[in-house]
């Protein structure tokens, strides 16, 4: 890596660290409920070393342990990840040419694109591949380390603290509440994030838990693009 790389991988490290606040209770909270649902450390750590989604991650264990058929695994986790067709596309005008980009799209999450997405447009575009190498690499690094320290002590550290057990499965919600919950201040995302709520409280209640999550973004994503609001106009 050349001098000028390896400062920008500095500095995509360094600018990734904030993030680490969300990865660090999350991946902790995986490696408790992958063990709690059967799986050993290494098949949990296995887990975030190759699938590497937060959201999907949770939905594969808690499926695989309820005895889903491997199918409907595979299609709702795959169907729970189509959002980073739309992530490429957003990166891809600020993306030097390589032929790395491949492989290292793997470490593209949602955080990490939010990230990016606001910091290359601002860099040169020599420092960007070594910036993302570095922003990227040092979160799917810690969301491995945190997954093996909640698969290994996540069952001790609940033993000694019982209502941390209760907290950590809301680790990854939480998350996310935190980065939709400036959208509620338009409009027209509100209505669509009002929507995917009510949807997936409906699915829910009616035994559809399963298939919740993505009926319920498809129904938000739905009421999104057909509702408009103009100034001065209701909705059309």
């Amino acid at each position: 890596m050349s001098h000028v790389s390896a400062r920008s991988a500095l500095k995509g490290v360094r600018e990734a660290i904030p993030l680490l606040g969300g990865y660090i209770p999350v991946s902790l909270s995986f490696g408790l409920v992958a063990t709690q649902a059967g799986f050993t450390t290494w098949e949990a750590a296995a887990i975030s070393l190759l699938i590497y989604a937060g959201a999907s991650q949770f939905l594969f264990v808690g499926m695989v342990a309820a005895g889903s058929p491997l199918w409907l695994v595979i299609a709702l986790t795959l169907l729970i990840n189509i959002r980073h067709v739309v992530y490429g596309p957003n990166l891809a005008a600020w993306l030097p040419p390589s032929r790395h980009w491949l492989w290292l799209m793997h470490g593209l999450t949602d955080q990490v694109f939010a990230l990016a997405h606001t910091r290359l447009p601002q860099l040169r575009e020599a420092e960007r591949f070594g910036w993302f190498l570095g922003a990227a690499l040092l979160a799917w690094v810690v969301w491995i380390a945190g997954t093996v320290v909640g698969a290994t002590g996540g069952e001790a550290l609940t033993a000694r603290w019982p209502l941390l057990g209760e907290i950590m499965p809301f680790a990854l919600p939480a998350l996310f509440l935190t980065m939709v919950a400036p959208r509620f201040t338009d409009k027209r995302w509100a209505l669509a994030l009002g929507c995917t709520i009510a949807s997936a409280l409906f699915f829910t209640l009616y035994g559809w838990s399963n298939v919740a999550i993505p009926l319920a973004a498809a129904c938000g994503a739905i009421c999104f693009y057909m509702v408009k609001f103009h100034p001065g106009k209701n909705v059309l």
